[in-house]
């Protein structure tokens, strides 16, 4: 991304879930109010690029809205005092999920002109804050994810689950292997969820399609792709990391769980793999 610029990969996730709401029907994947109003003018653009990308009944959304989604069941099915967002973008759990936020801590990290841009949008909507949502300005390709959560009142000591979707594919296999062994240092029972892109040869033809337009699209914003790996590799490092596999759904898993039987017939298009992994 450009320095100094917000994420266009993070208003288009944002824009990705706020036109859920507008073309499918429900019930949601995950219905999320504030996204269109977080991105403001402009977020149509946005919104043609993802009907591009889409191959009816597959729509590129889908995949955006999955991935949001697996995260915070895996949070609810469990009992956390902190969730860390990493590269939370326009993320609203915060305002979706406001009985977390008043017991547990939301920890938000991304780049610091990412989160400049959306405190000025929480402004103008005047969106309530609360010293239990915390922004955590980290550049994670030079911060360090265990300082910048220490200086922001992280509790090491305390269960935690933290989310790390549509983000580890801008980042070299160094740069993952690093974060995860910081999350394995978390206290027992905390936990990660992640995503990841496969390696373009365990694709099938219609999603290696997609992501080369993916491919292209953020490399146009300045965001180019830097990793993709075999399902056995991540988990490799994972384990290097001291991590354990909790759940590795397949996209046909995903597809079952939350895509039978919609009044729509939407179908998943989804290039990412979801992995959630213990401490």
């Amino acid at each position: 991304m450009d320095a100094g610029q917000p994420s266009r990969s993070a208003m288009s996730a944002a824009v990705a879930r706020g036109i859920h709401r507008i073309h499918d029907a429900p019930p949601w994947i995950l219905d999320d109010p504030f996204a269109l109003p977080l991105v403001g003018d402009g977020w149509q653009a946005f919104a043609e690029q993802s009907v591009a990308l889409s191959r009816p009944p597959y729509q590129a959304r889908s995949g955006v809205l999955l991935r949001a989604r697996y995260p915070e069941d895996v949070l609810a099915s469990g009992v956390y005092a902190q969730y860390v967002i990493l590269g939370a973008g326009l993320d609203s759990f915060a305002w979706r999920h406001p009985d977390f936020v008043r017991k547990g801590r939301l920890f938000e990290v991304d780049h610091p002109a990412t989160q400049t841009w959306k405190r000025e949008r929480m402004r103008a909507l005047a969106l309530p804050a609360s010293d239990r949502q915390v922004l955590v300005p980290a550049d994670l390709t030079g911060d360090t994810l265990d300082a910048s959560l220490t200086r922001a009142g992280f509790d090491w000591s305390l269960p935690s689950l933290l989310s790390w979707v549509g983000t580890t594919m801008y980042l070299g296999p160094d740069a993952i292997g690093a974060t995860l062994r910081i999350v394995a240092r978390c206290a027992a029972g905390s936990g990660i969820v992640l995503s990841y892109n496969p390696r373009p040869e365990l694709l099938d033809d219609l999603h290696r399609e997609v992501l080369d337009d993916v491919s292209r699209l953020v490399a146009g914003m300045g965001e180019p792709l830097r990793s993709a790996f075999a399902p056995d590799e991540i988990e490799r490092l994972a384990a290097t990391a001291g991590l354990q596999v909790a759940e590795a759904p397949s996209h046909a898993d995903l597809e079952r769980r939350y895509f039978n039987g919609r009044p729509d017939g939407m179908r998943l298009l989804m290039i990412e793999r979801l992995l959630w992994l213990r401490v």
